[in-house]
């Protein structure tokens, strides 16, 4: 069984409960990080929650959801080992796990529609990473990440 973890703030709580029952009924063991209800409240805790699970090797990959993805991404990406993708659209959602092996999807509610949202998902649990120069890409972040980038 594939385990997976997803949060989101109070903007992203209704896709996020419709994202969660279509990785159940794929087969997913899923982690709800947060939020629990559409009541305002704050995206880094549930970013971080995500993110840390996913740095700490508790689950392959994430999802977050917030309205525009931007803050989500922002803080999700603060964390070691962790490459969140806001991802908009199809094409996106395939190159950030081609070329960037991403490991947590981050998604708008503004701007992708539960279908969309759907598809993306469907397409970015399925991609794997290409390799080759796209890996020698990855170390240099990962250089980047632990202070050792060298110019």
């Amino acid at each position: 069984m594939h385990k997976i973890i997803i949060g989101s703030d109070h903007g992203g709580f209704a896709l996020k409960e419709k994202i969660k029952n279509l990785l159940a009924k794929n087969g997913y063991q899923v982690k709800d990080a947060g939020c629990f209800s559409e009541e305002s409240c704050d995206y880094p805790e549930f970013a971080y929650g995500v993110a840390k699970g996913v740095s700490d090797g508790k689950f392959p990959k994430g999802i977050l959801i917030c309205k525009s993805g931007i803050g989500n991404s922002i803080a999700a990406n603060k964390l070691p080992k962790v490459r969140a993708a806001l991802c908009y659209n199809v094409k996106a959602a395939q190159l950030s796990r081609r070329h960037n092996d991403a490991n947590v999807l981050v998604l708008g509610s503004l701007f992708v529609s539960e279908k969309l949202a759907k598809e993306i998902v469907g397409v970015w649990l399925k991609e794997e990473f290409e390799g080759g120069r796209h890996l020698r890409r990855i170390r240099q972040i990962k250089k980047i990440e632990n202070g050792e980038w060298k110019i």
